[in-house]
């Protein structure tokens, strides 16, 4: 009775949270204002707001500059762009950038004056454009001169207006939008009524005036303009709702919600793991269900407004591992009572999350149109769907691995017990992995040859996902076959991880070869070099650790 009695408080406390966040949604979708003034750029239709947002992180590597929305900045870039050429705007964090236009080394941010003046900036760009002509993989120094190049492009063209494009043509065969520099007279007049109210805003901050009735002014004026550019084309026009959903999207930052119950979850878990207080347990098991609610429902809301599976980038992927993670954690924790399993799980969904939350410079998290090889959601969501979610499984055994360590460290006949099911539970772990890893492969190879004319070619996707594979499978061989023991299985759980690393990021990140060239990425190499080195040195302390204990008996 007890036990059912708190799963149904977490299940009301889950719904309750919920139930806030869909009337949260409500009045965003009862707004129409500046956020909401529908946009088109790279390829889609937004609201205002998330293409400000990625704007300013393009430029800035945040979305937001001293403190300020990213609309309400990226609006001054087209009012008063003179405004911003001192400003500490453009990032810059590779040094040899830095070097190479005689920038000061200890600075991370530099304003468009000092850039655009550089007598070696016309040179940059021209060893830039030498390195693409060669068609070769760029190396991280000509990656971030690329990222400079992207910077000040898209400065340059929301200050001309040529980026801002707000009107759906009325021509239905032209699907690119009119920018505001080739508005019609009275769509000119309209928009201007937004940039005066804009003003009437800032001059109200500065003064210490009214700033919520400027506000409200500025939200009635892209109103009355959204009124006319939606009479242009209203086939093209997109929904009120779904502009609604994204701005809430944007605004509610679902993961984040998730990684913080997972944290706390953790943390319950962990104090139960100690203290044995059965209370402590409960908490654990309510604080995960409602991250998972929320980090579905984040899923969700991506699926409804993208109109495909949420595995299309590195973004995406580590979301959905993160899901899948704790997903198998519940159903291994639920089966076998152990306890730790869960922790495992939500550390990992917690330590994806904030990943992809604080690193959005590697880890781009906007919304952004499908390439075309990948326009096949039949295929997408059977090929990488299954291949992503074996990697989840993968990144569980990972976790019980290090928890195995910490127990091995401590003492393995004090803690045999443990040991034991902390191997059961990595074991299982990884026969879900290869469960889905296997078909996931073979799928992966029909739908090459449906995309490509070929099952299989020894792609680098291809050929590290088949190392990761056959990895996993000696290592459950050798458990079958009693070559691997307890200490055997720890290891391998957390080595043989490195062969997936690879697959999924190493392949797109580091190699950057091959025909899966829709994945490709940069940045981050140091960070993930790093963690696997720290848990191969984690392995080596412990197994002298270990051996320096059983030489001692």
């Amino acid at each position: 009775m007890q036990k059912s009695n708190w799963i149904r408080q977490s299940i009301l406390f889950c719904g309750v949270f919920l139930l806030t966040a869909v009337t949260s949604f409500s009045v965003y979708a009862s707004s129409h204002g500046l956020k909401s003034l529908p946009i088109q750029e790279a390829g889609r239709v937004k609201p205002f707001e998330s293409f400000a947002r990625e704007a300013l992180q393009v430029v800035h590597g945040k979305e937001n500059f001293e403190g300020k929305p990213a609309e309400e900045i990226v609006l001054t870039w087209l009012i008063q762009p003179e405004a911003w050429e001192g400003k500490e705007l453009v990032e810059i964090k590779h040094n040899l950038v830095k070097k190479a236009l005689k920038l000061e080394n200890e600075r991370k941010y530099f304003t468009l004056k000092e850039i655009w003046s550089n007598d070696r900036l016309p040179l940059l760009m021209q060893d830039l454009q030498s390195k693409r002509e060669t068609k070769e993989k760029l190396d991280p120094y000509y990656q971030a001169i690329q990222r400079l190049e992207g910077q000040l492009y898209t400065f340059r063209e929301i200050a001309s207006g040529k980026m801002i494009r707000l009107v759906p043509s009325q021509d239905s065969q032209v699907s690119s939008w009119t920018s505001v520099t080739e508005l019609s007279p009275e769509l000119q007049e309209s928009f201007a009524g937004i940039t005066k109210s804009f003003i009437e805003m800032l001059a109200a901050t500065a003064a210490g005036g009214d700033v919520v009735a400027a506000e409200k002014k500025i939200d009635l004026a892209a109103s009355s303009f959204a009124v006319l550019a939606k009479a242009q084309n209203p086939q093209m026009y997109p929904a009120e709702s779904d502009i609604a959903l994204e701005v809430f999207y944007n605004n509610f930052h679902p993961y984040r919600w998730a990684w913080v119950f997972y944290i706390f979850a953790v943390v319950a878990l962990g104090l139960q793991w100690i203290l044995n207080r059965p209370l402590l347990y409960r908490v654990g098991w309510g604080l995960v269900l409602c991250g998972f609610s929320v980090h579905i429902s984040g899923m969700v809301m991506r699926m409804m407004l993208m109109g495909r599976p949420p595995v299309t980038n590195m973004y995406e992927t580590v979301v959905w591992v993160a899901f899948g993670t704790v997903l198998f954690s519940m159903a291994i924790e639920a089966f076998y009572r152990w306890k730790f399993v869960l922790m495992a799980g939500a550390m990992v969904g917690a330590f994806c999350l904030v990943l992809a939350n604080m690193a959005p410079a590697v880890l781009d998290g906007s919304l952004q149109p499908l390439e075309p090889v990948l326009r096949s959601n039949y295929w997408l969501t059977i090929h990488v769907m299954t291949i992503t979610i074996s990697y989840a499984a993968f990144f569980l055994a990972f976790a019980l691995g290090d928890l195995g360590l910490i127990y091995f460290a401590r003492g393995e006949k004090k803690h045999e017990a443990e040991i034991k099911a902390i191997v059961l539970g990595l074991y299982r772990s990884m026969q879900i992995g290869v469960a889905f890893l296997a078909p996931g492969i073979i799928l992966g190879g029909i739908w090459a040859d449906y995309s490509w004319g070929r099952f299989w070619g020894w792609d680098p996707k291809e050929t590290w996902a088949l190392i990761a594979l056959l990895g996993y499978v000696a290592v459950l061989h050798g458990r079958l076959a009693g070559l691997l023991k307890d200490f055997g299985m720890v290891v391998a759980s957390i080595l043989t991880f490195s062969l997936v690393i690879m697959a999924w990021y190493g392949v797109n990140f580091v190699l950057g070869a091959g025909l899966h060239s829709y994945g490709f990425g940069a940045g981050g190499i140091e960070y993930v070099a790093g963690f696997v080195a720290l848990h191969i040195l984690s392995v080596v302390f412990v197994a002298v650790l270990r051996q320096g204990k059983l030489k001692a008996n």
